[in-house]
C-alpha cells in the first residue's frame, strides 16, 4: 500500500467530497468534510459521540496518544455536524454505521476504518492519488502550513512533537524547499 499524500488544491479537495457523496453516500462525503477541519486521526474522528460536542467545541481524549484535542468548530464544520443533528436525532454517533441502525437489538457503532478506507481507496483510484483516511489530517496540516509557514502552529494542531515529522507528514519536499529559495529573492 502506498503512502496517502496531501491534497495541495481546493478543487481537489471538493471533488473528492462531490464524488463521496454521489459514489457512496453523504455521510462519506461528511466524514471528509468534517475529518478535513479536525484534522484528527481515523479512529477518534469515527469515535466522536455527539455528547464529546459542547456548542462549538469538541472535546476528546485521542486514542493513539491519551493527549486531550480540544478543538474550536468552525462554521461549515458546525453546519454539517448540526445537518447530521437533525437528521438523526436518535443517532449516539457523529458518523452512526446505519446498518446498526436497521438490526434494532445491536447497540449503536459508528461506520468502520475500513468502510472509509474502501470508499477513499476507490475515489483515489478514479482521481489518480494516493488518497486515504490521513489525507484528512494530513491535508489540513498543509494547508495550515502553506497559509502561515509556521510550522510550530501544524505541529500544535497536529498534536506532533517534532518539526520533521511534521513537515514529512503534511508532504513537504526538497522539491517545494528549492521553490522557495527560488521564489524568494533578496
Amino acid at each position: 500500500m502506498s503512502e496517502v499524500q496531501a491534497i495541495k488544491d481546493t478543487e481537489t479537495i471538493q471533488l473528492i467530497g462531490h464524488l463521496l457523496s454521489i459514489r457512496y453516500h453523504r455521510q462519506m462525503a461528511d466524514v471528509w468534510y468534517i475529518g478535513l477541519n479536525l484534522a484528527l486521526r481515523i479512529s477518534d474522528l469515527l469515535a466522536i459521540r455527539f455528547d464529546d460536542i459542547h456548542g462549538d467545541r469538541l472535546r476528546i481524549k485521542e486514542r493513539k496518544t491519551g493527549k486531550i484535542a480540544d478543538i474550536q468548530l468552525n462554521s461549515k464544520t458546525l453546519a454539517r455536524i448540526e445537518k447530521i443533528r437533525a437528521d438523526h436525532p436518535d443517532h449516539v454517533y457523529l458518523f452512526q454505521s446505519h446498518r446498526c441502525q436497521q438490526i434494532k437489538q445491536l447497540p449503536p457503532k459508528p461506520l468502520s476504518r475500513r468502510a472509509v478506507t474502501l470508499a477513499f481507496q476507490q475515489v483515489g483510484q478514479e482521481l489518480n492519488l494516493s488518497l486515504g483516511t490521513h489525507s484528512m489530517r494530513k491535508t489540513r496540516g498543509y494547508m495550515l502550513y502553506q497559509a502561515t509557514k509556521d510550522i510550530g502552529r501544524v505541529m500544535k494542531m497536529l498534536r506532533h512533537t517534532s518539526e520533521g515529522i511534521t513537515l514529512r507528514y503534511i508532504g513537504i519536499t526538497q522539491e517545494d524547499v528549492d521553490n522557495d529559495f527560488i521564489a524568494l529573492e533578496i
